[in-house]
């Protein structure tokens, strides 16, 4: 399945700052070590904090540097970015 980076947001749920240069981070790292994966535990909660990841993820400069979302089916505290490099 190749590399993949974990980015589990449970600690900083309520910094809305934070959570968004975390994604970046995330995305950054992916794209400058050719990582395929990147998965996003927002947990379960309330559903808001994975509604903030996917309204993040569907910004058009964010949408245009990744090929595909996955929401996990078994897991819905979990969501994939998957990558084509």
């Amino acid at each position: 399945m190749g590399k993949r980076i974990t980015l589990d947001l449970h600690d900083i749920y309520n910094r809305s700052r934070d959570i968004d240069r975390s994604l970046e981070d995330a995305i950054d790292e992916a794209e400058r070590t050719g990582t395929k994966t990147v998965e996003i535990i927002p947990g379960k909660g309330s559903g808001q904090l994975k509604k903030r990841v996917l309204r993040f993820l569907d910004r058009k400069d964010i949408k245009a540097r990744y090929h595909r979302v996955e929401k996990d089916s078994k897991n819905f505290g979990r969501v994939f970015v998957h990558f084509k490099h």
